[in-house]
């Protein structure tokens, strides 16, 4: 297995957590929050796909499609404290925005070379992701990190345990 190979197998796994805990919740249960002092499901989804969006651009501009109109900024820490619907995307836009980019990822991924990989990651990202193999290996980590608190909102709904 190769590095790219290890990091594609990473974002697999993020992804079917990802799907399989997001795919039997509705828009109204997307806005519920583990904790009132934690994000609701559809800002950290929203913010996932924004943060991948603005990582791999950063390693390789163009690679992506555009986020929709707007997208980035509903998904902002100043927008984190909203509990309005009408604030956010609907989890078809967002399911939606996530597999055009998703797609663009892999596709990006199969592209890089070792080489690549060791160059220096963009100065605001070194604090943590150092090289861009680093940023490509972060991608599925943060998806995997978020999907602890959906268990929780999904327990809280009396939602079965699926992994």
């Amino acid at each position: 297995m190769d590095s790219r190979q290890a990091i594609k197998a990473t974002i697999d796994t993020a992804d079917k957590f990802s799907k399989t805990y997001l795919e039997d919740l509705t828009d109204e249960e997307m806005m519920k929050r583990p904790d009132p002092g934690c994000n609701h499901i559809n800002w950290q989804v929203g913010h996932l796909i924004a943060s991948d969006h603005a990582m791999i651009s950063g390693c390789v501009p163009g690679a992506l499609p555009e986020l929709p109109e707007g997208f980035a900024g509903k998904y902002t820490k100043e927008a984190v404290g909203s509990d309005d619907p009408a604030d956010f995307h609907s989890k078809a836009e967002l399911m939606a925005a996530f597999e055009s980019q998703r797609s663009a990822i892999v596709e990006t991924l199969a592209t890089m070379t070792d080489e690549d990989f060791d160059k220096p990651a963009p100065e605001a990202m070194q604090s943590y992701a150092p090289t861009v193999g680093a940023v490509f290996s972060m991608i599925g980590s943060h998806w995997l990190m978020h999907t602890g608190q959906w268990v929780v909102v999904r327990r809280q709904l009396g939602r079965e345990i699926l992994i």
